[in-house]
């Protein structure tokens, strides 16, 4: 399959299962829906946890003055706010989404911060990033690989643009192996998530798929594995929170 070419067949939408296609619409329309209550969204539901996991991410990350940064999934900017005061002048780093709304919203909350020069925004599918072959240093991702319709092609798309020796890191939902803690957070996550979501972004249905598709994604040993038939090596992962979010690395040989 070559990187225009799109997947045949069906996958899941949260516990639904969908076509292809549907799944791509569905999932735009789930953050057209929260875009510009999606900042106010994350604080609320991880209680501010989620601005420690980025921290964490950056500081693994290695990225330093004059590097070349890639944030796809990048949203509002979290990560490519603190990415481009770490790059300086002479670097860069290229905030990437595929949904309009949320890059609109990144956009503006950076320029609102006066992080201007250094940094560029472009609308990009992760299984076909149009960038040139070993162009960056360091690629992140942060709770958007679930969304992905084609993981496998994403992350040989990220292995594609990055540098030799350069590295990837994923943070996402993940899977916790402690009963009691899974009992809570899936209280938490099914029950008064999506009323939160209802009162905040007036939108239940969203935050409820967020659920379900945390539940659908591949756990630590298995991603790890996918990173590993992509072509990464020195793989491994961090959990955080007693594994409800794990940050996952891989190196470009």
């Amino acid at each position: 399959m070559t990187g225009t070419e799109k997947k045949s067949g069906t996958t899941h939408f949260g516990y639904k299962q969908v076509s292809y296609d549907e799944k791509e619409h569905l999932v735009a329309d789930v953050f057209h829906s929260v875009a510009s209550k999606y900042d106010i969204m994350n604080d609320i539901m991880s209680m501010g946890l989620h601005r420690i996991w980025k921290r964490f991410t950056v500081e693994l990350s290695a990225v330093r003055s004059g590097h070349q940064v890639l944030d796809i999934a990048g949203g509002t900017g979290d990560l490519a706010k603190q990415f481009a005061r770490l790059v300086g002048d002479e670097g860069r780093v290229v905030l990437a989404d595929i949904n309009e709304s949320m890059l609109k919203v990144g956009r503006n909350r950076l320029i609102d911060n006066g992080i201007i020069d250094n940094i560029k925004f472009v609308q990009a599918d992760a299984t076909c990033l149009p960038f040139t072959d070993n162009t960056f240093d360091c690629v992140t991702i942060s709770f958007g690989l679930r969304n992905v319709i084609d993981k496998e092609a994403a992350l040989c798309s990220m292995l594609r643009v990055l540098r030799p020796g350069g590295r990837l890191l994923i943070l996402e939902f993940s899977k916790t192996h402690s009963p009691f803690l899974s009992k809570i957070y899936d209280a938490y996550s099914f029950k008064l998530l999506p009323i939160i979501g209802k009162l905040v972004a007036g939108d239940a249905d969203s935050y409820r798929y967020l659920a379900e598709s945390i539940r659908m994604h591949p756990d630590q040993e298995t991603l790890e594995e996918m990173m590993k038939d992509a072509g990464f090596v020195n793989t491994g992962y961090h959990n955080m929170t007693g594994g409800i979010v794990a940050l996952h690395k891989g190196i470009k040989p």
